[in-house]
């Protein structure tokens, strides 16, 4: 018999794809606030691969602590670009700038996973993609951002690549669900060998 199986997240996109592999699951977010976290983790330096496990473990951790037996999925994503960690921009204007910063450039997305059982850590992944951005056009973007809306708010680098968002993009050197916000692949390995899907 298979254990429930909780994903420690509010994202949309998250939900889609465990449901898309057919996946039962329930949606049990974590309360913790990931920016107040962050903020004394990057004064020690650490990378933004890591910086995306710590916060996925946290959450994952802190879920199954009030969930005995079931398996708990936490996941974060973090975008590197020249040294700088990048966030989810706060308002339109600054999806605008952000998206003009990376045009032509080449960032990194750190997409991680991690499986917590009775308040412990029991297994984590993290896969990097590398996107480089096309030369945008500064009316492109402003159509871009009229299209989309207020979903441009709810990803780091202000683009699904799911959506219209692939129209920003020349290449992309990784896997395609990391850059959606979770390495599916891994984790759906990883479910298997805990005995909480079934194959």
């Amino acid at each position: 018999m298979t254990r429930p199986i909780l994903l420690a997240s509010a994202s949309v996109h998250r939900a889609r794809m465990l449901e898309a592999a057919g996946i039962a699951f329930e949606v049990r977010a974590s309360s913790l606030d990931e920016r107040a976290m962050e903020a004394p983790l990057k004064e020690t330096g650490v990378s933004p691969d890591d910086l995306a496990a710590i916060l996925a473990e946290a959450k994952a951790v802190s879920v199954s602590e009030g969930a005995p037996g079931a398996v708990v999925v936490g996941a974060d994503q973090t975008l590197s670009f020249k040294g700088e960690v990048l966030h989810k921009p706060d308002t339109m204007e600054a999806a605008r700038r952000q998206l003009l910063r990376l045009s032509g450039e080449t960032h990194r997305l750190h997409s991680a996973a991690v499986i917590a059982e009775d308040g412990v850590s029991v297994w984590r992944h993290v896969e990097t993609v590398s996107i480089t951005f096309r030369q945008l056009d500064p009316a492109f973007v402003g159509e871009y951002l009229a299209s989309v809306g207020e979903a441009a708010l709810t990803s780091v680098g202000a683009y699904q690549i799911e959506g219209r968002g692939i129209q920003l993009v020349e290449r992309i050197d990784g896997d395609f669900f990391s850059i959606v916000g979770l390495p599916l692949l891994p984790l759906l390995a990883a479910l298997r060998e805990r005995g909480a899907i079934d194959g």
